[in-house]
């Protein structure tokens, strides 16, 4: 998985770098393919604008844009709606009814 943060009109120090990179670790657990996070970081006119655009393989990209007063404040928004579109995507694709072949066979013996 491939990661980039851009900003624009913000510095970023090195907690909410390491911040951000954590929240895209926490991703992973959902075992999607995610194949690119692009993070994107600008200053507003009234504060804040934190987006993030996750490509998963086989689906469409999901993009999730937050705006807030407080940068700390707009990431964890953000890295929250990210993992709750995560949880129903997965969701999705596991329980979406599918049977396997295996169980399809033992049904069809007895």
């Amino acid at each position: 998985m491939s990661t980039q943060i851009s900003t624009k009109d913000i510095t970023l120090n090195d907690h909410t770098k390491a911040h951000i990179e954590a929240a895209i670790e926490q991703f992973g657990k959902y075992k999607m393919d995610i194949t690119t996070v692009n993070v994107f970081l600008a200053k507003e006119k009234k504060g804040v604008s934190v987006e993030f655009d996750m490509h998963i393989a086989h689906n469409q990209p999901i993009v999730i844009k937050q705006e807030d007063s407080d940068l700390n404040a707009a990431i964890d928004l953000a890295i929250d709606r990210a993992l709750k579109a995560l949880r129903r995507l997965h969701d999705k694709v596991t329980s979406h009814g599918n049977s396997s072949i295996k169980d399809i066979e033992v049904a069809e013996a007895k």
